[in-house]
């Protein structure tokens, strides 16, 4: 199993370097960050330093969206990285939720999204792709490689990861859920013709090493609140008991109120009271090393290829020191 460590570009931007440098030396394989250009800062730029200071790791957004650059320009952005640091690089994408709403538009459709996931790889890989109708191609690309990985919670959404993209994330690390939402990718990638084990399964959830639950949970509770966006736009689409979407999925957005994504991905979020302890233990990995192994064990035979720590809580050192202290070692063989 491979590791991944997601973090937000709060300034400066120098401590998200140090970070990711850690998280290298720790034994982290890829570094993330959000992508939402009003709430945090420009994360392209960073991840050419990222890049310049660490040797091996692979960066990318968790994630981008088709709406908020245009396509050429993000396959454009990912190739240069590409040739300056040597294919290193990893396109998260998504409908977009912070970045299209802070901004006061609706995420992309699933249409698009899907265009969009087959035009920024053949870009950025030096093919001729159509964008907006119009045959585009970028001549100076030679050698480059881009997977694209796609987030997706809902039936539609699931169907086309595994229709388009090279990798399929999951933002919580519920086992059931994980189970359930894989075997969709793969289906969608056997009828449509693909080689469903050729993607590449990566769960993103908050991680806390430590033996206070209680405060580990205060932590990580905002995590329910950000899962709780997507869910409710299920909930919209297909009803609650549509049966098309687990309950185990959509049933504690019963008491949601809103969100003020002013508190998007931060400890301490007001808006994520509803979230019960529950949801949190099952969205998340806490309480000591050992039981963080255990979950990830039983992830790990869901199918699950690259667990991604997110770390947006007052633990972030420590987490990631344990994490190369214990769990990357027990669970990739070292």
């Amino acid at each position: 199993m491979d590791f991944g460590l997601v973090l937000q570009t709060d300034p400066p931007a120098s401590a998200v370097v140090e970070l990711m440098r850690r998280a290298e030396d720790a034994g982290f394989r890829y570094g993330w960050t959000f992508d939402s250009a009003v709430l945090w800062q420009e994360p392209f730029v960073i991840y050419s330093r990222i890049l310049a200071e660490t040797e091996h790791l692979t960066v990318g957004p968790m994630v981008t969206n088709p709406g908020t650059r245009t396509w050429e320009v993000t396959a454009s952005t990912f190739a240069t990285l590409n040739d300056m640091y040597g294919n290193r690089t990893v396109c998260g994408i998504g409908r977009g939720d912070s970045a299209m709403r802070v901004a006061g538009r609706r995420p992309n459709t699933l249409a698009r999204l899907g265009e969009s996931i087959d035009a920024i790889r053949d870009l950025a890989e030096g093919r001729e792709a159509v964008v907006d109708g119009n045959p585009v191609r970028i001549p100076w690309v030679d050698g480059g490689r881009l997977p694209v990985w796609m987030a997706a919670y809902g039936p539609k959404a699931l169907a086309l990861a595994g229709q388009r993209a090279d990798g399929f994330i999951l933002q919580l690390a519920d086992p059931f859920l994980t189970e359930w939402m894989v075997k969709a990718v793969r289906q969608a990638a056997a009828d449509a013709g693909r080689d469903p084990d050729a993607l590449t399964i990566c769960v993103a959830a908050p991680a806390y090493v430590g033996e206070d639950l209680d405060h580990a949970r205060e932590q990580c509770r905002w995590f329910g609140g950000m899962v709780g966006n997507h869910v409710a736009d299920l909930v919209s689409r297909y009803g609650e008991h549509s049966g098309l979407v687990p309950e185990a999925l959509t049933a504690y957005i019963k008491e949601r109120q809103g969100y003020d994504y002013s508190h998007h991905g931060r400890s301490g979020n007001p808006d994520t009271a509803f979230v019960p302890d529950e949801i949190v233990d099952r969205f998340c990995l806490l309480g000591p090393a050992e039981a963080h192994i255990e979950k990830l064990r039983t992830l790990r035979s869901a199918g699950v290829d690259q667990f991604a720590v997110y770390a947006m809580h007052d633990a972030k050192e420590s987490t990631v020191d344990a994490y190369g202290k214990s769990v990357i070692p027990a669970l990739s063989g070292l």
